[in-house]
């Protein structure tokens, strides 16, 4: 009777940690980005990445790097660098800054699918 009891005691802690297990890779998978929900997030960023060898007279002269098949976790780093001061340009500090995680992540996942 108590090899039966410690063998169904083992077999539900099992399956209570399989389903926390379970449940934790589902959260990290929708910390993901939504490539379809961030092509609705780029206006602001399509009037200076969307344009072939666009350079930006503000603050200096800097030429503005395409993204578009960049990779996404780039995008993200960089993203974020700008939303934490890490890195600085006026225009991006600005932009990054009024981001949520989620848009930053749907916007890389938008813009790493692009050609």
């Amino acid at each position: 009777m108590k090899l039966r009891t410690t063998v169904l005691r083992t077999a539900c802690l099992l399956a209570v940690w399989a389903s926390c297990a379970g449940a934790a890779h589902a959260a990290d998978a929708a910390k993901g980005g939504n490539a379809q929900a961030g092509r609705d997030k780029v206006s602001m960023c399509i009037g200076c990445h969307g344009i072939p060898d666009y350079k930006t007279a503000f603050p200096e002269v800097y030429r503005v790097p395409m993204i578009a098949g960049q990779n996404a976790k780039y995008i993200e780093n960089a993203l974020n660098a700008y939303k934490k001061g890490e890195r600085s340009h006026p225009t991006m500090d600005a932009v990054a800054g009024s981001l949520s995680d989620q848009d930053i992540a749907d916007i890389a996942a938008y813009y790493s699918t692009l050609k």
